[in-house]
């Protein structure tokens, strides 16, 4: 029998995470508020706002169901609404249904974490962020465990690639962070976000067991000043100013995703030489050769 994903907010990483899993066999259907862009992607288009009254009603039976719905905007209630609320009234239909889910993925954030020194973080590294934006993540976390449902949370960290090139434009304009104190910084290329979770639903189609947790971040956690001035060079840029960011409010972190490879996920972009240097070449930001 054809396994049946559901992935709901199918934007960006949901059509590479729809495609790769077609590729292997898989019905996929695609929630967005617009469905016109999943045309001729295969991905079945379900046009879904979960606001609106009576669409979680509309939401299909499926043998996997990933969440990857994203804020409309950086506030408190847009995030409340979009990941804790609404991940809660998602558990809670398929809570009820006679066909249950085998296994619910949540896509969180490394924004759960408060660290600020360059300290080592993992799975089981308490997350106390104190910003509204991890605290909610956080939360919307403990609901999916706490339900009845299997449920695994993917905490991706600081995602890039193809239109996400906003540390490159940066670069362009001059700007590079400064290079002490040391500000860590994580990161992991669009593509792996999808083949992350292509890989974690194969294993469990092949009956691996999960854990509950994963922490999804490249191979290369560096000082922020080390990946600009990396990007400064491969882009031909002489830095001309530092940004003066405030550190105490920024958080600095090594994410550790030993769990992860340890499942047998190969990187394609293992650190942020390899990703960037595939967005900048898509994105035509390398100077011409001489």
């Amino acid at each position: 029998m054809k396994k049946t994903t559901l992935i709901l907010g199918c934007g960006d990483i949901g059509m590479v995470l729809g495609r790769e899993l077609l590729a292997a066999g898989h019905r996929v259907i695609g929630a967005r508020r617009s469905a016109k862009a999943l045309e001729g992607s295969g991905i079945e288009p379900l046009p879904l706002d979960l606001n609106d009254e009576g669409a979680l009603a509309a939401l299909p039976d499926a043998d996997y169901v990933v969440y990857i719905l994203s804020a409309d905007r950086f506030d408190e209630a847009a995030y409340r609404a979009a990941y804790l609320d609404g991940l809660k009234a998602v558990l809670q239909v398929y809570e009820g249904r006679d066909q249950a889910p085998k296994r619910l993925f949540f896509v969180s954030s490394t924004s759960v974490y408060g660290q600020k020194e360059g300290e080592r973080v993992d799975e089981e590294t308490p997350a106390e962020s104190a910003g509204f934006a991890g605290a909610l993540m956080r939360e919307a976390e403990q609901a999916l465990w706490a339900s009845p449902l299997p449920g695994t949370t993917v905490r991706f960290s600081g995602i890039y690639g193809p239109g996400r090139d906003r540390l490159i434009r940066q670069v362009l304009e001059g700007r590079i962070a400064p290079e002490t104190p040391p500000m860590y910084s994580n990161r992991i290329h669009r593509d792996d976000c999808a083949g992350v979770l292509a890989h974690l639903i194969g294993l469990e189609a092949q009956g691996e067991s999960l854990e509950e947790l994963y922490l999804a971040s490249d191979c290369a956690p560096e000082p922020l000043h080390e990946v600009m001035a990396w990007l400064a060079g491969q882009l031909k840029v002489e830095p001309t100013e530092v940004i003066q960011a405030p550190l105490r409010k920024r958080s600095s972190k090594r994410c550790d995703n030993t769990r992860l490879r340890e499942t047998g996920y190969v990187f394609r972009y293992p650190s942020y030489r390899e990703g960037y240097a595939q967005v900048m070449k898509e994105g035509g930001f390398l100077p011409e050769p001489v």
